[in-house]
């Protein structure tokens, strides 16, 4: 049985603040090694002889969720592109909402009642949408590969349907009536 503080006796321990354990969520980012390099410093022609207190300053272990972001959509756009200067084509904006997206995905569960990043990523998510039916529609083969490659299930849009109303269904009703 808990003994109640000074101030919480009139409330009989009722007011005692609720402790929700956290679940450990899944991320992303954690198939990213920590002894990894930062993005900055992968191709610095000095950083195999530096100290190992500097080598680990340097790595993913001391990275904020920043730089471990550019290097995951680093990674999955390099699984899409067509070339090395390859920046802007469809499968790189899709592959770089994709990382937008699941970072999202994975704060929202940790905040759920965050409005704004919610309403973020529905757009992003609608973004990605729009390019996916595009490179759908023109190059059915770039579009296969990229969902395979960045493990995305693609569900058709439904087709159009009228919602059905009660002046609707009225006014078919009389219209047959009529022929």
């Amino acid at each position: 049985h808990q003994v109640c503080g000074p101030f919480i006796q009139t409330a009989r321990c009722y007011a005692r603040p609720v402790r929700r354990k956290r679940k450990d969520i899944p991320s992303h980012l954690d198939d990213l090694p920590p002894t990894m390099l930062k993005k900055d410093y992968a191709n610095v022609p000095v950083i195999n002889s530096v100290d190992d207190v500097v080598r680990r300053l340097l790595s993913l272990e001391m990275a904020s969720q920043k730089e471990k972001m550019k290097i995951k959509t680093q990674q999955l756009v390099e699984k899409v592109r067509r070339s090395p200067s390859d920046n802007g084509s469809f499968e790189v904006q899709v592959a770089m909402l994709t990382a937008k997206i699941r970072t999202y995905e994975e704060h929202l569960q940790r905040h759920p009642k965050d409005k704004s990043n919610r309403r973020r990523m529905l757009m992003d998510i609608d973004r990605r949408k729009k390019l996916l039916a595009y490179l759908r529609r023109v190059r059915y083969d770039t579009f296969e590969n990229t969902c395979k490659q960045l493990n995305i299930q693609y569900t058709l849009p439904p087709p159009y349907s009228r919602r059905v109303t009660k002046r609707w269904v009225v006014k078919k009703a009389f219209c047959l009536k009529v022929w």
